[in-house]
Order: C-alpha cells, then sequence, then structure tokens
C-alpha cells in the first residue's frame, strides 16, 4: 500500500469540486440514478458493507456523471448530439443519459470492449465507432467526429461535472453509514474516485479513502506517487482483465482531486481481482465485473496491512457488474490466491 501525502489545499481555494456541487447532482439525479444498497460482506471483523453500483439500472455508476453532464446542456447542444469515448460504462451512462434527455448519441469504444456492453449501448440506440485499444486513439477519433458533426464531447472521467456526479457515491455512503472507517473505491481515470474522496472528506475528514487499481494498469499509483501524471502504453493497461480500468493515465482534473483527497493506493492481481468476482457471488450474491470486484480483492491487504487496526465499518464501492456470461462463468471457478509470507 502507498500512503499519500495530501495536498494541504483547501477544495474552496483550489477550483476542486465542492460538496455543495455534488449535492446538487444529487438533487438532479433524484429519480434517475439508484440510491444503491450496502450490502453484507462476510462476518468478520471489523464489519464489511458494499455498495452495489452494480444494481444501477446501467449496471454500474456511470449513468451518475453522464446524466449530470448531458443535462447541463443546452437544448440546442442536446438536439445537435453528445459524443463520447468509452471501453464500455461510461459509454451506456452517456447512452442511457442522452436517451432519457432526447439526445443524439454516438459512442466511440475499443475493439477489446465485452460484447454485452456493446449490445446495451446499442439498445439504447446509440450509434458505435469502434477504433483500436488505446485510449488516447478513442479520444482523438472523438473530438475529431466531433467537430465534424457539432456534436458535445462528454468527457469519461476528467471533466468536474462527471466527478460530481460520481461523487453521489460517496456522499450516500457517508449518509448512511456515518461512522465509516475506510472507503475503498476502484480506480480507472480516476473520476470515481475523485468525486468519492471529495464527497467523504468534506463529510466524515476522519475516514480514510482509499483507491484501488490492477497491478497491470497502475498508471495512477505511479502517478499518485510521483506527484505528476504518468501514462502507460496501451498495450500494457490492456493485460488486465479490469476493462474499465485500461485508461492509460489519470486526467489532469481527477489526479489534483486524488492529490488532495486520497489517503492511500493500493494494487492488486489478477489472480486477487479474479478471485474477489467469485467471493462477491458467494458472500453478497452480486454479480461483479472484474472492474467493480477491485475493493474487493484489496481487503486482505487492507484489513491485515498498514490500515489496521480499523475502528469502524468499511465500505467497498462495487463500480459495476457488466460482464459477459462467459467470462463470468470462469471467474466463479477462480482459485483462492495463495498468501505469500513475507
Amino acid at each position: 500500500m502507498t500512503a499519500l501525502q495530501r495536498t494541504a489545499t483547501a477544495p474552496a481555494d483550489s477550483g476542486l469540486v465542492t460538496i455543495d456541487a455534488i449535492r446538487a447532482a444529487a438533487r438532479l439525479l433524484d429519480g434517475v440514478a439508484l440510491r444503491t444498497p450496502l450490502v453484507g460482506f462476510g462476518a468478520g471483523q471489523p464489519p464489511v458493507l458494499l455498495k452495489a453500483e452494480s444494481l444501477q439500472p446501467i449496471g454500474a455508476f456511470k449513468i451518475r456523471g453522464a446524466y449530470v453532464a448531458v443535462a447541463s446542456l443546452s437544448d440546442d447542444e442536446r438536439r445537435r448530439g453528445v459524443i463520447t469515448y468509452s471501453s464500455g460504462n461510461h459509454a451506456q451512462g452517456v447512452a442511457r443519459a442522452a436517451l432519457l434527455l432526447g439526445a443524439p448519441a454516438v459512442v466511440v469504444m475499443p475493439s477489446d470492449a465485452p460484447a454485452i456492453k456493446r449490445a446495451r449501448v446499442e439498445r439504447d440506440g446509440a450509434e458505435i465507432v469502434v477504433v483500436g485499444t488505446a485510449s488516447e486513439e478513442r479520444r482523438m477519433v472523438a473530438e475529431q467526429l466531433a467537430a465534424e458533426r457539432g456534436l458535445t464531447v462528454i468527457p469519461p472521467y476528467d471533466d468536474d461535472r462527471i466527478i460530481a456526479g460520481q461523487g453521489t457515491v460517496g456522499l450516500e455512503i457517508v449518509e448512511a453509514v456515518p461512522d465509516v472507517a475506510v472507503v475503498v473505491v476502484p480506480i480507472g481515470g480516476g473520476g470515481l474516485a475523485a468525486g468519492v474522496a471529495t464527497a467523504v472528506k468534506a463529510v466524515r475528514p476522519t475516514a480514510r479513502v482509499v483507491g484501488v487499481e490492477p497491478a497491470l494498469a497502475a498508471d495512477a499509483a505511479e502517478s499518485l506517487e510521483k506527484g505528476r501524471i504518468v501514462e502507460w502504453p496501451s498495450e500494457l493497461v490492456s493485460r488486465t482483465i479490469a476493462d474499465g480500468t485500461r485508461t492509460q493515465a489519470l486526467g489532469r482534473r481527477t489526479f489534483a482531486h486524488l492529490r488532495a483527497h486520497l489517503d492511500a493506493i493500493v494494487t492488486v492481481s489478477e489472480a486477487e481481482i479474479a478471485f474477489a468476482v467469485r467471493q462477491a457471488a458467494e458472500e453478497s450474491r452480486l454479480v461483479v465485473e472484474p472492474s467493480g470486484a477491485l475493493g474487493i480483492a484489496a481487503l486482505r491487504q487492507l484489513v491485515d496491512g498498514e490500515l489496521a487496526p480499523i475502528d469502524g465499518p468499511i465500505v467497498v464501492v462495487v463500480s459495476g457488474g457488466n460482464v459477459d456470461r462467459d467470462r463470468y462463468r470462469a471467474l466463479l471457478e477462480a482459485p483462492e490466491p495463495r498468501v505469500v509470507d513475507a
């Protein structure tokens, strides 16, 4: 685990998203996004609760930020349409938000996006443009199409509207569990972790917020350790089974929020991720995709490691549950990883 030295600048003085913006986003999302349940996980101590964003209408938290961003557009901008770039869950969020708000939508997706995510984007009426696996290529193609067609780009994470929308997950956690001690959240591009950390620290400053990412796609851990954004090549981040975290770098805005609010970051192995998917099914009866299982995968090293002792509940954000059937069947057979003594 890498403990982080947070920047001392207060959000009100630094131009970061505020708790007021997150509360405004929560009001906007009332009736659109579910206030997802907290599901018990295991019977040990400290108690662990899973924030089941996998139960959202699109199967992931991304509806929150996407809807807030699309709803912020003018009538003319929505009439002309929106475009985004995503490996899957943000694509679904924008497609659903556009459908609800009456806007045409185009989504640039990588060739290795899970079939279930592509099918659900199509089902909501969005046009899909398929490109290679590099996240930077997706962004460049989306921006080119936006310029050619007059579309508005809805970024997947590096946008204050997205961060505020995703931050409603953290707001719901501290409202439901006022004595929460640790909040564990996955990191891809950083929008969810940035929003959750902002909300949790604003309402319960003593709670610790820990980010988790795959060891095979640990650009955020390296960036936060070095104090600058580090980009990883697409061929490296594409190795992880956690497809929602295959972004090559944090965004400028997400990096700033994580430096200000995140307490620590840990990385997990592919074996730990796979077994965590199985654990979510067996312990909590939840269907969870690999990206959504990152926090569960990190529990052992958090509870037994540098955070111990933990005096209060742990809440783990389960970010999504969109996984292809064949892949899911295989993950349910994942063995428990061996514990190697130090």
